[in-house]
């Protein structure tokens, strides 16, 4: 007999594409997805239950289809999408209370997986160059998705203390990004006119959609507890990122940046929240060596690749000269990880090109050319 898995979130996209993936593994034999309404697609040979997880009666469901793995994929991170914020709140930590309460009653689970985000490490100016699963944010989030991530997990660490014999797995995924990802940044990465903060270059590490897709399945069928961070190998500055993506950007002041989100989330254009321009401000690099090393996944693509990728579906919205620069951008070298350069090795390292002044370079001859 093969696994039996529920899912939880499958209204959304992403849910709804990882449990038909996950129901075409021949080492799954039943796959129950769970949300509050009907998924807008096509989800295969997937059971769907119509069902609240903030109702006590998930823990019906779990025990009525004998589930032995819960993936629960069930968190909201715009509260323009649940209704406004209260809604989001009560969905996000209200609905895991339930759930793992049904988990912890339910005497054939043996696996949960849970989606979380490298949102919980937060973003400042005084966070390390890669957090690793082990550290803390430097500013505790004090509402937000940021908030809700990080009393998720609280309450996942004490189901997995109450229940030893069920193997926890926590997911910490960068944000993911895809041709036909819906989220704050790809709606960000799309404006015609790209708004970034004045006198910053904010850090980007990203997941492909498929990775993601990858991860959560390989979750489900290792034999592996405990917090990983996932993300693709790179880092990109931001400047770099909308260079390839031919976006053109108007520099402003922090402030003037999130009055733009506010009047972007009021048309439903972009949802800009707190994280969201702290994000785009200092950005976050995470330490993947504990998921290759102990989880045993491989991404199959890079940041940089990731963001090629988003590019397919763009139409450029940026002239001449930002065409030449998306061009020096490819071929100039990608960010280094600053985890992964010995400190011995600092000292006889060749010194890395003058950028700014290639990119002056390259300006000027596109204005004059």
């Amino acid at each position: 007999m093969g696994k039996v898995v529920l899912v939880t979130g499958v209204s959304r996209d992403l849910g709804r594409k990882f449990a038909r993936t996950l129901a075409a593994d021949p080492d799954v034999d039943r796959v129950i997805g769970v949300d509050v309404v009907p998924p807008r697609g096509d989800i295969g040979a997937v059971s769907f239950v119509r069902a609240d997880i903030r109702n006590p009666v998930i823990a019906k469901v779990i025990a009525k289809e004998d589930v032995d793995t819960v993936v629960h994929m069930s968190v909201i991170a715009t509260p323009g999408t649940a209704g406004g914020r209260n809604t989001m709140k009560e969905l996000n930590v209200i609905g895991t209370m339930q759930l793992l309460a049904a988990c912890q009653r339910a005497a054939s689970l043996q696996h949960l997986v849970v989606k979380s985000t490298t949102t919980v490490y937060g973003a400042s100016s005084r966070d390390p160059a890669m957090f690793t699963e082990d550290m803390q944010p430097r500013r505790a989030p004090r509402s937000g998705y940021a908030k809700d991530v990080a009393e998720i997990e609280g309450y996942v660490r004490g189901f997995a203390r109450r229940r030893p014999d069920v193997r926890v797995t926590t997911l910490r995924c960068a944000n993911v990004l895809g041709p036909a990802v819906v989220s704050p940044l790809t709606s960000y990465l799309r404006l015609p006119v790209v708004p970034t903060v004045l006198g910053y270059d904010a850090r980007l590490q990203v997941l492909h959609e498929r990775d993601l897709y990858g991860v959560l399945q390989h979750a489900v069928r290792a034999d592996v507890a405990g917090t990983f961070n996932v993300a693709g190998d790179g880092i990109l500055m931001l400047s770099q990122a909308l260079r390839r993506l031919q976006r053109p950007t108007v520099s402003m002041p922090g402030f003037a940046v999130g009055r733009v989100g506010n009047l972007l989330r009021q048309a439903r254009v972009a949802d800009f929240s707190p994280e969201q321009l702290g994000f785009l401000t200092y950005g976050r690099g995470v330490d993947t060596t504990r998921m290759r090393a102990e989880l045993g996944f491989e991404p199959t693509m890079t940041t940089a690749e990731c963001f090629a990728d988003f590019a397919t579906t763009l139409t450029p919205t940026g002239g001449r000269t930002e065409r030449v620069l998306a061009g020096l951008a490819q071929a100039l070298p990608e960010v280094e990880d600053p985890a992964a350069t010995p400190l011995d090795a600092v000292g006889d390292a060749e010194p890395a090109p003058r950028r700014p002044r290639a990119v002056a370079a390259a300006r000027e001859g596109a204005d004059h050319g």
